[in-house]
């Protein structure tokens, strides 16, 4: 062991108290980043990959995202007469030619995709009105990009396509209105449009407003229900890699000209939310640090004082200026080191201990538990810190002390 090193710790065990107070002091900082680290990123991704997994990647709509100039602009686009409140001719809506877009989407590299028409309806049962939201779907390829197929309690999603009058509803409708498998509603459209279906499925996804609102139907059940032949208005993506989202809706919407939205663009807000979170439980986990590292600078500075005739001795012997800062710098980085060592432990306790914690979100009937994240990367930003923060609050009392001169401190003891 070097010789500045076995000094630094002989000063450190001879003032043990402090130095266990600054050692938990430490300890505790690093523990406390670690479990809200742990905890914020936890929360983080498992918002992100609800998120992912219950939203599609992609959405195309049958929107354009600037609106379309009128044939009038483009034929006299310097003409000396401007009309206003002109009513457009009214029209289908819905993404015309869906199914050349569709193959066109289907085609690219890691990507599914599936139509959908939906709108809203009335469900009238024994006399009780609800109103829903009418996805008209085609089955094969809705199980490939959407989770609900997952999600059915009762019966299945493919039995719409083998009934054409099928629907499949959420288990919190079926309870609203006392549903059950195999009942026939009646379900009318804003159009006129009424049909008796039958219930051939149920789903339930632990989402209130999803299980009393949303219902499936056949494509072409629906399109006929809201006169929409061969109409869809929305196409619903979902890739292998959600990350490339931005990239591939870039490219999809150049193609077909419609409004592809990636989920990053979705929810543009909250994911700016979530980095203005990150940005203050860093910052406060890290303030925690800092004032930890105010201990180690009241320890070092005390024993620079008492050590102020060794020092002088040292320097006498040979030592230079920079050795001595050494020996007090090192102090302060076998106190963070240490303390680095015994905080990541608490924390992954803490750790162990929040992600046992079960709780109920409002709006979600199923019990879930903490989410927290494991990952390795935040135990070694926490260490790293703390010995930095550890080596900077040494740094001004081993400066002191590099700056003692034996000179003086001697003539002073002799005399």
């Amino acid at each position: 062991m070097p010789l500045g090193l076995r000094i630094a710790l002989t000063h450190l065990i001879h003032r043990r108290r402090q130095t266990i107070m600054s050692l938990l002091g430490v300890a505790l900082g690093v523990a406390f980043f670690v479990a809200v680290s742990s905890l914020m990123r936890g929360s983080e991704a498992d918002f992100i990959k609800r998120l992912i997994d219950s939203a599609p990647h992609i959405t195309v709509s049958d929107e354009f995202r600037t609106p379309r100039e009128q044939p009038v602009m483009t034929a006299y686009p310097d003409g000396a007469i401007a009309l206003h409140s002109l009513k457009p001719k009214t029209e289908t809506r819905g993404i015309r030619g869906y199914k050349q877009d569709l193959a066109f989407i289907a085609n690219l590299p890691g990507v599914r995709v599936a139509p959908v028409l939906a709108g809203q309806a009335i469900l009238t049962f024994a006399g009780k009105e609800q109103g829903i939201t009418l996805n008209g779907i085609v089955p094969a390829l809705m199980a490939g990009v959407s989770d609900i197929d997952n999600k059915i309690v009762a019966g299945s999603l493919d039995a719409v396509a083998v009934n054409p009058n099928g629907i499949v509803i959420g288990r919190g409708l079926a309870r609203k209105l006392y549903l059950n498998m195999g009942d026939n509603v009646s379900v009318s459209a804003q159009t006129g449009q009424v049909r008796t279906m039958k219930i051939v499925g149920l789903f339930e996804t632990g989402t209130t407003a999803v299980d009393e609102v949303q219902a499936f139907a056949l494509l072409k059940r629906t399109q006929a229900l809201f006169g929409r032949i061969e109409r869809a208005n929305k196409l619903i993506i979902q890739l292998d890699d959600p990350y490339s989202a931005r990239d591939v809706s870039a490219i999809i919407e150049s193609h077909v000209g419609y409004r592809a939205e990636s989920w990053q663009e979705a929810q543009q807000s909250l994911m700016s939310v979530l980095l203005i979170r990150n940005i203050i439980m860093y910052s406060v986990v890290s303030a925690i640090l800092v004032v930890a590292s105010f201990g180690i600078f009241n320890v070092i500075s005390t024993v620079v004082l008492e050590k102020r005739r060794d020092v002088a001795i040292l320097k006498s012997m040979g030592f230079h200026a920079r050795d001595v800062r050494r020996i007090f710098l090192a102090q302060g980085v076998v106190i963070g080191v240490l303390g680095s060592i015994l905080g990541i432990g608490l924390g992954y306790g803490l750790i162990a201990a929040l992600g046992a914690v079960r709780l109920q979100p409002p709006g979600m009937s199923e019990v879930v538990n903490l989410p927290v994240y494991w990952g390795l990367d935040q135990a070694l930003l926490a260490a790293a810190f703390a010995v930095l923060s550890s080596a900077g609050a040494a740094y001004i009392p081993a400066r002191r002390a590099g700056r003692v001169h034996p000179v003086d401190i001697l003539r002073g003891g002799m005399a």
